[in-house]
């Protein structure tokens, strides 16, 4: 049987637990938690109350603090751990990796020090571990899944991409349930990029409905957004057709529309004119685009590619500067074709 083992037990991490307890083929499932306050709720309520409320956790899944114990035999490990700790935790993680194991981020962010991605990250830290072939053991899944909706077992679709085509067909058979249906690509740099820059214009998004705007500024910045995400992404060596599939223009959508998505929430309280500092601290979970977006535009300054709505989500969060000059100034840039 095949033992996954899950790092982080927010949201996402809880409900991927929840989603591999009931795949087509059995599981040995270990989840790890950092806080051992909440793991310990979790071993004896069986039920993640802080950040996946009403949702049972099968007595399938190891729920553990100690992160040896939890790696302990491991054949895939999934990273759901927030970008800015990742480097941190899989470096703990080293010790119990060998070249055989399989390991899938499940993180949508960049490094705010490094501007990597998450699966650079993985490479860098398990380079002592394995031979530097280890990039074809590392998959990305990503695409239109809110945790809430995809624990309780509505039909999500997601997008699982890796350099290696029999790992992703792999975890393809290993991760299938019956509400939850993934697709494979191996372009894992758009699939990344795609999920990192959809949580920027989901801020932008919430701002707009901060703002008290109304649907046809919403179509614009879905639609603006996607060209502007595709413009960085296949200049970066991405493919097109990568942003318009589930991990680009799904996520975006849901995403800047979906009253649970956690950067679409940061967006809609700075619009009202709330403190970025005061808005995050009471948020119990992690909004990837407000540490996103200051890297993606270095990213994007480095490559001399123009993301005017980055650029301003940006402006917004760290410079001060309100929604309301934010649109003004997008709407006085010079006219263009399309």
């Amino acid at each position: 049987m095949t033992k996954i083992a899950i790092l982080g037990a927010g949201s996402w991490g809880t409900a991927l637990a929840v989603i591999l307890s009931r795949a087509r083929k059995p599981h040995e499932i270990s989840l790890w938690v950092h806080s051992p306050s909440l793991a310990e709720s979790l071993r004896t309520q069986r039920e993640n109350k802080t950040y996946l409320p009403g949702v049972a956790l099968s007595t399938a899944i190891q729920v553990t603090h100690n992160l040896s114990e939890a790696l302990s035999g491991a054949h895939v490990i999934v990273g759901a751990v927030p970008s800015v700790h990742a480097r941190s935790i899989y470096s703990q993680a080293l010790p119990h990796v060998s070249w055989e194991t399989i390991v899938v981020s499940a993180t949508k962010g960049l490094e705010p020090a490094t501007h990597l991605r998450m699966s650079k990250v993985i490479v860098q830290c398990m380079a002592q571990a394995a031979s530097t072939s280890f990039s074809k053991r590392i998959a990305v899944l990503s695409g239109p899944s809110f945790a809430m909706e995809a624990a309780r077992g509505e039909p999500t679709a997601v997008v699982l991409a890796a350099e290696d085509g029999a790992v992703a067909a792999q975890l393809q058979e290993e991760f299938a349930a019956p509400s939850f249906r993934l697709y494979t690509n191996d372009d894992v740099l758009g699939v990344e990029l795609a999920g990192a820059m959809k949580n920027v214009m989901a801020i932008a998004a919430g701002a707009c409905q901060g703002l008290g705007l109304g649907s046809n500024p919403l179509a614009a910045l879905i639609t603006r957004g996607l060209a502007e995400m595709s413009r960085l992404a296949v200049a970066l060596g991405a493919r097109a057709e990568t942003l318009g599939g589930l991990a680009g223009l799904g996520d975006l959508v849901l995403t800047c529309t979906g009253s649970l998505s956690r950067n679409r929430f940061v967006g809609i309280e700075l619009g009202k004119g709330c403190r970025l500092p005061d808005i995050l601290a009471n948020m119990r979970m992690v909004a990837e685009g407000v540490e996103t977006a200051a890297p993606l535009l270095a990213l994007a300054r480095e490559h001399e590619i123009e993301m005017p709505i980055t650029e301003q989500v940006d402006a917004i969060l760290h410079r001060g500067k309100s929604p309301k000059d934010a649109i003004r100034d997008i709407m006085d840039r010079p006219l263009k074709r399309e």
